[in-house]
């Protein structure tokens, strides 16, 4: 008997472990079926239990697709049966995503993000009127934002004005206007849904806690 032990480390690899060994050896045992009418008939019956280990999947969109597709994943697509779908190719499966691109920016003022950038280009595009100075005076206003969130102490509109002149290659200009922008406490002021529930939360706990001090330091000891 201990010479006929198997250790998984003996044993065939498994393509989709999820599965189990079992029904890797059912699908190697429908790959040895002689006619096409036998493996067609053991491939389906395989396909309804693979439906029943995994029932998450009967919500997915193109559940039985999925599950033909993990069958021939598993055959190593060396099976000859009729799918209702066709049989995926191999190199179709295995073949390895494109490389995505990750925008490599190194902008100068790190603190204001790369999506002011964006928005400078799209207020350069515009056309001047009362919609642009209104975008170039928002964007100027979340570019203080930003600075604030980094340097928490106040800065000017001047230093904000220049640092957007220099973004936008002097395309910008709001140096020479005489509105101003929000104020620092304004823009730093954050609003929770729950702020004032929690710490009416917190108060209360406070209370009850002193409470149960002076009461147990009232009660008579015996």
């Amino acid at each position: 008997m201990i010479d006929d032990l198997e250790y998984n480390t003996e044993r065939e690899h498994l393509i989709i472990p999820e599965y189990g060994r079992h029904l890797q050896k059912m699908i190697n045992h429908a790959k040895t079926r002689e006619t096409k009418e036998e493996r067609n008939k053991v491939s389906k019956a395989i396909i309804s239990v693979m439906g029943n280990l995994q029932p998450h999947l009967r919500d997915v969109p193109d559940f039985q697709h999925k599950l033909w597709d993990q069958f021939f994943i598993m055959a190593d697509f060396d099976i000859d049966a009729d799918s209702p779908y066709g049989m995926p190719s191999k190199e179709e499966i295995q073949a390895r995503p494109e490389t995505l691109e990750y925008p490599q920016n190194h902008p100068k003022y790190r603190f204001y993000g790369n999506n002011i950038k964006t928005m400078i280009d799209v207020a350069v595009s515009w056309e001047e009127g009362d919609l642009k100075e209104a975008l170039k005076f928002t964007i100027a206003n979340h570019m203080k934002k930003c600075f604030l969130n980094w340097n928490k102490d106040t800065v000017e509109d001047d230093v904000i004005f220049n640092h957007l002149f220099e973004l936008s290659s002097g395309k910008l200009d709001l140096k020479s206007s005489d509105e101003k922008l929000s104020d620092s406490t304004s823009l730093m002021r954050t609003k929770t849904k729950y702020g004032n529930t929690n710490s009416k939360s917190n108060s209360n706990k406070k209370n009850n806690n002193l409470n149960k001090k002076k009461y147990s330091n009232n009660r008579k000891r015996y």
